[in-house]
């Protein structure tokens, strides 16, 4: 039986490599399935400077899934930055940590190769005010991927967390290594939706070395009971697979969701990887070149 072509929510400019701006990449669909397509730290086209207020109100417009980091700063608010330290991304130098929210957002964000933007670093605070001045599609998820863990947390960021996600609380999904800061900081904020990313402090090495990839599905499924979206580095899926283990299947029996990260760049040396994960149904797969991405597979 001939496999049918995948299909997304997009369509190419006449005469260009550039997709429309009303049709942006947002799901593929294969087989039945419907597989995402996560702009990783709010990049639609490879080479996009990350963060930008421009992309995150783009894809919560188009319905697209979009994802930023959250970091800490001094006065326990978030900035939306991916490294602890401001130097490669940004005008500033220093840990972001160090920072007042007021000084952060004075900071310019930096080009993929380190030339300063027009755009500024956002605060956490600032992106409702920003979609709504824009709309957001009713099938747009913002992905907020906490950077730190639930000892970095205080009162006050816990306040200042449940304060500025409100707005947009069923429109978010909150995600990060750490299962007990996501409880944390989602309690006084119920509405939000959670992901969990089982791979971090060596869990890849760990379960590669071992085998036991059931015990890693059991494992991620109690550490957070709520979760729905589980986040895998697409490499441990593709291994696992490779062994013999589907663990987007094992997943799927357990009642959750499969993104697998980061596709870098959506070229031909990455077409196999994106035709296997396809293949196994994952729901979801984060990339920096979405429009890539969707080329790629049409």
């Amino acid at each position: 039986m001939q496999r049918r072509k995948s299909c997304c929510r997009c369509c190419l400019a006449t005469g260009t490599s550039a997709f429309d701006a009303e049709h942006a990449p947002t799901f593929l669909e294969r087989d039945g399935h419907r597989t995402w397509i996560k702009w990783h730290r709010a990049r639609r086209r490879f080479g996009d400077t990350a963060f930008t207020a421009r992309r995150i109100a783009e894809g919560m417009r188009a319905g697209a899934s979009v994802e930023i980091d959250l970091m800490l700063t001094a006065d326990a608010r978030l900035a939306v930055l991916h490294d602890r330290q401001l130097r490669r991304a940004t005008t500033g130098t220093g840990r972001v940590g160090a920072h007042t929210a007021d000084h952060l957002r004075s900071l310019r964000l930096r080009d993929a190769a380190g030339r300063p933007t027009d755009a500024h670093v956002l605060i956490f605070d600032d992106v409702p005010s920003l979609l709504a001045g824009t709309g957001i599609h009713p099938e747009a998820l913002l992905q907020l991927d906490f950077k730190q863990t639930a000892e970095d947390l205080n009162e006050t960021a816990l306040e200042s967390f449940a304060r500025a996600v409100a707005p947009i609380r069923r429109h978010t999904i909150l995600s990060c290594g750490d299962a007990v800061a996501v409880a944390l900081l989602t309690e006084r904020v119920p509405d939000v939706r959670i992901g969990h990313d089982p791979c971090h402090r060596g869990a890849i090495r760990r379960v590669l070395r071992s085998g036991e990839f059931d015990r890693f599905v059991a494992d991620a499924v109690n550490a957070a009971p709520r979760a729905e979206m589980i986040y895998l580095h697409h490499a441990l899926v593709l291994e696992a697979d490779r062994r013999g283990h589907d663990l987007v299947g094992a997943f799927h029996e357990a009642g959750r969701r499969i993104d697998a990260y980061t596709i870098a760049r959506a070229d031909a040396d990455a077409r196999p990887a994106i035709t296997r994960l396809l293949d196994l149904r994952v729901d979801q797969i984060t990339t920096d070149d979405p429009e890539g991405l969707a080329i790629s597979t049409s």
